[in-house]
């Protein structure tokens, strides 16, 4: 009999994107002075999903992370600005990230005609 393989994950639990974000938002509560509880309760979550939430562990929702911002009275961008897809290993890069994919590109569109380089 084979051994059960570990599930695969499609998002890093400690992902340096949700550390960022986590990192944020417990800036933010110190400087408004905010225990975890009185924030975790203004947010209307867990005070335990809240910790993991500032520690970086896990994905927290687009419901979770508006919550905070509306808690905190602070724009829901605050609390994203900056990200860049670096900040998030393994996942799928938008069309056209990498120089080779502008390079891939600008072959196929100038190939068929449609741009002029």
């Amino acid at each position: 009999m084979t051994e059960p393989s570990s599930p695969v994950r499609l998002v890093d639990p400690q992902s340096p994107a949700a550390a960022k974000v986590g990192e944020r938002i417990a800036a933010l509560r110190r400087s408004a002075r905010l225990s975890r509880p009185t924030l975790a309760d203004c947010a209307d979550l867990d005070v335990r999903h809240l910790q993991r939430i500032e520690r970086g562990h896990g994905n927290p929702t687009l419901l979770s992370l508006m919550q905070i911002a509306v808690a905190l009275e602070v724009p829901l961008s605050h609390l994203v600005e900056d990200l860049v897809p670096e900040d998030m290993p393994g996942t799928r890069r938008p069309y056209g990230h990498t120089t080779r994919d502008m390079q891939t590109r600008r072959r196929y569109y100038a190939g068929n005609g449609a741009l002029d380089y």
